[in-house]
């Protein structure tokens, strides 16, 4: 039988458990112990596996409430633990020779676009001439209803103001 992507091996554990925060329980008030964290790191991966709401995480599998796995990925994020685990397993990796770089992609969600790069040169316009505009006519406009008004004259203004 295949392991579940969502359990965490001691392997994986011994290379995240140095990464996360350490909370001091309060001496006094202390409330309710804390999930263990590797449980929590469990609910959050089988969260993001499944796909399903963190408030539909089932309490039988023993990761706490989505709710709490939810809180427990935030509190990580804030701490910066993710980059520094995507850093520490990018360095694994690299060091083995695991990643194959025939089938990686760069774009601007991962790269930076500088603003103060330079910029290219605007590209040549390959139409002999401007076409004309077919959203805005240099005529004026008639309109489709008859008015009641007479038309303007030279003592006349074309806008209304009133005094």
């Amino acid at each position: 039988m295949a392991a579940k992507p969502w359990m965490v091996s001691d392997e994986l554990w011994g290379l995240v458990e140095p990464l996360l925060p350490m909370r001091e329980r309060r001496f006094r008030y202390p409330g309710r112990r804390r999930l263990p964290d590797r449980q929590c790191l469990s609910g959050i991966l089988y969260v993001l596996h499944t796909g399903i709401p963190w408030l539909d995480l089932p309490q039988e599998l023993g990761f706490g409430s989505g709710m709490t796995c939810w809180r427990r990925l935030e509190e990580w994020h804030q701490a910066g633990v993710w980059d520094a685990l995507h850093r520490l397993l990018l360095t694994k990796l690299r060091a083995a020779d695991k990643i194959d770089f025939s089938r990686s992609i760069v774009d601007s969600s991962h790269v930076q676009a500088k603003k103060g790069a330079p910029r290219r040169a605007r590209a040549r316009s390959t139409v002999v001439a401007q076409a004309p505009s077919t959203t805005s006519s240099p005529t004026r406009r008639a309109s489709r209803s008859r008015s009641s008004s007479p038309p303007p004259t030279s003592t006349t203004s074309r806008s209304f103001s009133r005094s």
